[in-house]
């Protein structure tokens, strides 16, 4: 089967401020050496899905420049390719209205292409997704359209957009963030929620996007589009949890998937990577999350004491303290600082004597000497950016140079 993928980079990230300053939220950095955008790109290569086109919009520059260093694909052939598209606008002078608007702006390009599936997956979560799995199971449903689903306790259904299966997994109804969730058939305390990613065969998704016409109204699959197309169409829900990973870790979390659209949701999945059983092991040779090849000297630590920490290459740690805390390349942290629950993105500086606690810095940042953010809020208040749940964010400052 030739697939496809059409993924979708274009968002805002709002809630991620300050961090989405100056970045869309795929660009983002994560886990120390990644973009949140590795983890799906990472997903459709090692699923043998080489055709991808990245659909990018709000704050996109970052994220172009990082794909051309990092994802430029020469393949063995024309159709290895990961490219990026910005609005072309060949319907109008319009951006992207959506997710299925945004598809149909470049049918041209899946036309050209030619295919026998489409995938449309998102780029702004944190998960690890074979899906030859997922097309396998619509392949065998003979489906129009498959929707990937996690189920999720029941009293945790009403903050997702949940989908309605019946007994063999063929959808009859969407509810966004219903009051009163239904549970999925056989699984009476869990219902299902919507991933936002899809797989379309090639012709319904032409036929799909051609009956509507979005002239006044966004186009979007989860919100406008999917809720009333299982009337007309075969819709089926492709249930995460069946899929069989490889190098996957007993001790890990099954199904793991997190939006990391809130601050505290981002620091959250940075701390699950840590500790001697991560819910997210992030070593896994036979699913590799590909990212960019960066070169500088090993890590150095010089009479430091580290707890569950991941550190990245150039980092220097001299004669500090440093507890479940995350490090960028080129982090220097200089003598008798103390961090814990840290996020330091690359090539910041942390100079002597300096206390931080459950702070996320931005890349290129310099604090001062005894510097201490993190155990006064009122204080921090003053100085920085406070998320409701008590993070310290400081913005990204100002770069030397650019990688």
């Amino acid at each position: 089967m030739k697939t496809i993928g059409m993924i979708m980079a274009g968002g805002k990230g709002e809630r991620l401020y300050p961090l989405t300053k100056e970045r869309s939220k795929p660009a983002v950095p994560f886990g120390g050496k990644y973009r949140i955008i590795d983890f799906v790109l990472s997903n459709f290569i090692n699923s043998g899905i080489f055709s991808n086109y990245v659909l990018v919009q709000y704050l996109s520059q970052s994220l172009i420049e990082y794909l051309r260093s990092s994802w430029s694909s020469g393949g063995i052939t024309k159709d290895h390719f990961v490219t990026v598209v910005p609005p072309q606008m060949r319907l109008g002078e319009m951006w992207y209205r959506g997710t299925a608007d945004a598809v149909k702006q470049n049918l041209n390009l899946i036309h050209d292409y030619a295919p026998d599936l489409v995938a449309v997956f998102g780029a702004d979560h944190i998960y690890r997704m074979d899906i030859s799995q997922m097309i396998a199971f619509h392949l065998e449903n003979k489906a129009d359209v498959t929707v990937s689903a996690l189920s999720v306790p029941l009293r945790q259904a009403s903050r997702f957009g949940t989908v309605l299966v019946d007994a063999k997994g063929r959808v009859n109804g969407f509810e966004e963030k219903p009051k009163n969730p239904k549970p999925i058939p056989g699984n009476p305390n869990s219902a299902f929620a919507s991933m936002g990613n899809y797989i379309f065969s090639y012709e319904a998704l032409v036929k799909i996007l051609h009956e509507e016409s979005g002239e006044t109204v966004a186009l979007d699959f989860g919100k406008t589009i999917l809720p009333s197309l299982h009337k007309r169409y075969r819709v089926f829900a492709y249930n995460f949890d069946s899929q069989k990973l490889a190098g996957m870790k007993p001790y890990e979390e099954k199904s793991y998937w997190r939006d990391v659209g809130t601050l505290d949701s981002f620091w959250q999945a940075h701390m699950d990577l840590l500790g001697p059983k991560p819910k997210l092991d992030l070593h896994n040779k036979h699913w590799p999350i590909h990212s960019s090849q960066y070169n500088s000297a090993p890590a150095k630590v010089l009479e430091s004491h580290l707890q569950d920490c991941m550190i990245s290459d150039g980092c220097i740690i001299n004669q500090s303290s440093l507890k479940r805390c995350i490090l960028s390349n080129e982090v220097v942290v200089h003598e008798k600082c103390q961090l814990e629950d840290c996020i330091i993105m690359d090539a910041c500086e942390i100079k002597a004597g300096s206390r931080l606690k459950k702070v996320i810095i931005d890349r290129y940042n310099s604090l001062e000497a005894k510097t201490v953010i993190g155990y006064n809020q009122d204080q921090d208040a003053q100085n920085y950016y406070i998320d409701p749940d008590g993070i310290v964010v400081i913005p990204r400052g100002i770069s030397k140079w650019q990688w």
